[in-house]
């Protein structure tokens, strides 16, 4: 990965949560099992259908890698500021979707609206609400962090005071 400025820890936190859910993913995709039928669902960790390996787990787990490779770009000064500044942009719209579908998944799991509830059952309910849900809010976080971190951290960016940090 290339070398992050400032060593920017907000960055090496979104760039390890994609390397640890692309972990997961390729533990699954490999025939590992812990887990997935609290997030995938009991029947399909069970029949685990070809599409669902391919795309699911092994495509899932290239999309986070290649998420982590972005996001160690974007926060490196090795990449030009406008492709830095589009990708912070990019970065930080892709952790307010992860925030919301993290937040419109449990809310819905909470209230039983539509009875998504009943539908998943008790034990998918229940890691949902309180694992895979807020590791979804966590890495939408960070990755709104960091989007905003890189553009804030860009020649004449207006923004210096923003994000957290003072610029350097």
């Amino acid at each position: 990965m290339p070398r992050m400025r400032g060593r920017d820890w907000v960055a090496v936190s979104a760039v390890s949560w994609c390397c640890a859910f692309a972990a997961l993913h390729v533990f699954w995709a490999l025939g590992g099992s812990a887990g997935l039928a609290s997030s995938a669902g009991a029947e399909l960790a069970a029949r685990r259908p070809t599409v669902f390996v391919v795309l699911g787990l092994w495509g899932v787990a290239a999309l986070l890698l290649a998420a982590a490779g972005v996001v160690g770009g974007a926060a490196s000064a090795q990449l030009p500021p406008q492709l830095r500044r589009i990708l912070g942009w990019l970065i930080g719209a892709a952790g307010l979707v992860m925030v919301a579908r993290g937040v419109v998944v449990e809310l819905l799991l909470i209230t039983d609206a539509g009875g998504v509830r009943t539908a998943v059952g008790p034990e998918q309910t229940r890691w949902s609400l309180a694992l895979w849900n807020p590791w979804f809010v966590i890495g939408g976080v960070l990755f709104v962090w960091t989007g905003c971190r890189v553009v804030r951290r860009l020649p004449g960016s207006r923004s210096a005071e923003s994000c957290g940090t003072p610029v350097r």
